[in-house]
């Protein structure tokens, strides 16, 4: 008796080790892969300060910003996959709001005419599913522009002089960091 359960014992270690080890080895996922592949863009702004969109770019697909995809009136990760993130190395004003120096998850709320811009606190979360309002450090309003040329896939792009805007479509919303 005592050996069947010493030897059940020496069975489930082996198990679990070699589970370990599988686990451990096993190669990271190839986010490249997927459909909303991953970018990233940085700038150093003028004023010295390091600013990075970390994010996954949705592509349109013939599908209608405001309709069916990031639709007006509703929360939106601002990008696909897992929540966008916004990083700053230094306090900032942003359209003229104080965020202290961090990382976030950029949300957006959509508009016809314009749109809310969210900096979440809880930068480390998947697409909007655990947004908590409670957990905004900021809401900015950004007007919505005519780009100059359409962008099939979801892009942000930082300037040197602050300007920070997501190109998608036709449309362009944008906002001045400083």
């Amino acid at each position: 008796m005592m050996k069947k359960g010493l030897s059940y014992i020496t069975s489930l270690l082996i198990l679990f080790v070699g589970l370990t080890v599988n686990a451990q080895t096993k190669p990271a996922v190839d986010k490249s892969k997927r459909p909303s592949p991953p970018a990233k863009t940085s700038e150093t702004l003028a004023n010295g300060t390091m600013v990075s969109i970390d994010y996954s770019q949705p592509s349109l697909k013939g599908r209608i910003i405001g309709q069916n995809i990031a639709n007006n009136g509703k929360l939106w990760r601002a990008g696909a996959n897992e929540a966008t993130v916004f990083e700053i190395d230094k306090d900032v004003k942003i359209n003229g709001k104080t965020l202290a120096a961090g990382k976030y998850s950029l949300f957006a709320i959509p508009g016809e005419k314009e749109w809310t811009i969210i900096f979440n606190k809880t930068w480390e979360q998947w697409g909007e599913y655990n947004y908590k309002e409670a957990d905004d450090a900021l809401r900015i309003v950004a007007k919505i522009n005519q780009a100059k040329e359409a962008t099939e896939k979801l892009t942000y792009k930082i300037e040197k002089s602050g300007e920070v805007d997501l190109l998608w479509g036709t449309t362009k919303v944008g906002f001045k960091v400083k």
